[in-house]
């Protein structure tokens, strides 16, 4: 491998970069071994969000079980707590040493600019596409990216150049997502202080506390982070002189308090072969959406079955957090989140209150509502989300930018890693599911078994309907599908990927357990 020279003609130091090492970026990183790859990492540690936006409260979603690699166990693997960020980030450490990663990780690298360096770019970007044309091999032995490297903050830019890039730049992070507000109505006019849930979680534990004591805040946001957020701010704002916080909510969504629901396991309800079939997925054929159709009211029955254990173990009436849409809305799009075990704890002492609002906006004394009312604040935390796109934006150029949303919002990624116009680049990590790190990893094994040329892409035409199916499928599951969430027929599109490498399937030992048994990470470990 060689560097760059001094006038800035790239030359080929690798044939494939990796932009980030987060859980999808070590996951490729695992699985690309063999070509050597060079992975950039911005910081100076890899984990991702667990490394740079967790709270000293933030716990995994899922079980051990529903969050480990294919090839590598949780020690611990049958411990029923959720695990502590701190937990999940050795885990992934762990698994980075074990398969000897490490070594193509470059830290303090933050990729700064791509440029498209290909010799044929005509066929790409979805002007006059013919419907036959092949999208190519990822490794043509043809430079097609360079690669702008800073390095350590300094000011000097290191170019590269390479066959093939994978982003996995991740949807959260890095960007925060500000809300917009009317002129004279921003943050400018509050004298308190405002700060996005990304620098609220650069704290540590003592710091953060100092912040949070004896002030009135406001958290606006009603998701996991939010609902974290206003946990910490609770718990430091005890005694007499705690003040209560207050959180701004404009769109409601169903929590859970753990996964049983009535005292039967909650992967029963949307994580086997058999409860899948009640759920539209891409390319289903006219006997599936019959079926679809005909069990319609079961799908509707059953996301009123949870609705009935969830407003009877939390006191959502009570507070007005009755969500308006049904469950299996915020289930189809990602949505739900685990609420912590000790939040309406904190709910019924009044040190965390409510305030169900469609437009706020500043003012001097803190936030006021279009109800006229106000909430006077001495700290508002943002709890809005990321521009997940916007990192990707910034660093990739036209036209290839603009072809990164379709009309509904959602990135069309076939088997949600290539997009189909944009040439020897894959994107690792833009797919959610009930385990993002199994989305990666499968993800990651395909993509691996692409580049060694194992199977071959379909026309760019075909992969483009697919992907237009899924966001079809997407837009008439859930309100909330701006969020590229597969959880409804996710063993479907696993199903698809192991027909791509040559594998069975169905991964189960009997019919019975493949009906009725919930799919895992451990269920895709290569055994044929």
């Amino acid at each position: 491998m060689s560097m760059i020279n001094e006038n800035n003609h790239p030359k080929i130091v690798s044939k494939i970069a990796i932009i980030g090492g987060g859980v999808s970026g070590i996951a490729i990183a695992k699985q690309l071994s063999h070509h050597n790859p060079i992975v950039f990492e911005a910081t100076n540690s890899i984990g991702g969000v667990w490394k740079h936006c967790t709270y000293n409260s933030t716990k995994l979603q899922s079980h051990r079980r529903d969050y480990e690699f294919t090839d590598f166990p949780w020690p611990n693997r049958d411990n029923p707590d959720f695990p502590t960020h701190v937990e999940v980030l050795d885990y992934l450490r762990s698994y980075a040493k074990h398969f000897d990663v490490i070594k193509n990780i470059r830290f303090n690298s933050k990729v700064v600019e791509l440029r498209f360096n290909g010799s044929n770019p005509h066929k790409f970007g979805g002007v006059g596409l013919p419907h036959d044309l092949d999208y190519g091999n990822l490794l043509s032995g043809e430079s097609m990216w360079d690669v702008a490297v800073q390095t350590n903050d300094s000011d000097n830019i290191q170019w590269y150049s390479f066959e093939f890039v994978v982003l996995c730049l991740g949807k959260n992070g890095d960007i925060p997502k500000i809300p917009m507000f009317p002129r004279k109505k921003g943050l400018e006019v509050f004298k308190g202080k405002v700060m996005h849930s990304l620098d609220y979680s650069k704290l540590d534990q003592d710091d953060a506390n100092q912040l949070l004591k004896n002030k009135k805040v406001v958290v606006v946001g009603f998701k996991k982070s939010g609902i974290d957020l206003a946990l910490e701010c609770a718990q430091a704002n005890q005694g007499i002189d705690g003040k209560p916080c207050t959180m701004v909510i404009r769109t409601l969504h169903w929590t859970v308090p753990h996964y049983w629901i009535w005292g039967l396991p909650f992967f029963l309800f949307y994580s086997t072969r058999f409860a899948q079939l009640f759920h539209e997925r891409p390319n289903q054929g006219l006997l599936r959406a019959l079926l679809c159709y005909i069990f319609s009211p079961m799908r509707l029955g059953i996301s009123k079955f949870i609705e009935s254990y969830l407003l009877w173990k939390l006191p959502l009436e009570k507070y007005g957090l009755k969500p308006e849409h049904p469950f299996v809305e915020d289930y189809a799009a990602c949505q739900m989140a685990i609420m912590p075990e000790n939040f309406f704890n904190e709910v019924e002492k009044g040190k965390i209150l409510f305030k169900k609002t469609s437009k706020w906006w500043f003012c001097n004394e803190g936030i006021e509502f279009e109800d006229n009312t106000k909430v006077e604040a001495d700290l508002v935390i943002l709890a809005t989300g990321f521009e997940g796109k916007k990192k990707v934006k910034t660093i990739l150029p036209e036209p290839f930018c603009s072809l990164l949303e379709c009309p509904s919002g959602l990135m069309p990624l076939y088997r949600g890693t290539i997009h189909p116009l944009i040439p020897n680049m894959a994107f690792v990590g833009y797919v959610e599911s009930v385990s993002n790190l199994h989305s990666s990893e499968i993800r990651s094994i395909w993509l691996a078994g692409l580049v060694d040329e194992k199977f071959k892409l379909p026309t760019i035409e075909s992969m483009l309907s697919q992907t237009l199916k899924e966001i079809e499928v997407m837009k008439r599951s859930t309100r909330f599908y701006k969020r590229h969430c597969i959880s409804t027929y996710s063993i479907n599109h696993s199903d698809e990927i192991c027909n791509d490498l040559g594998w069975s399937s169905w991964r189960k030992k009997n019919w019975i357990s493949e009906a009725f048994g919930p799919y895992s990470s451990q269920d895709y470990e290569k055994k044929d």
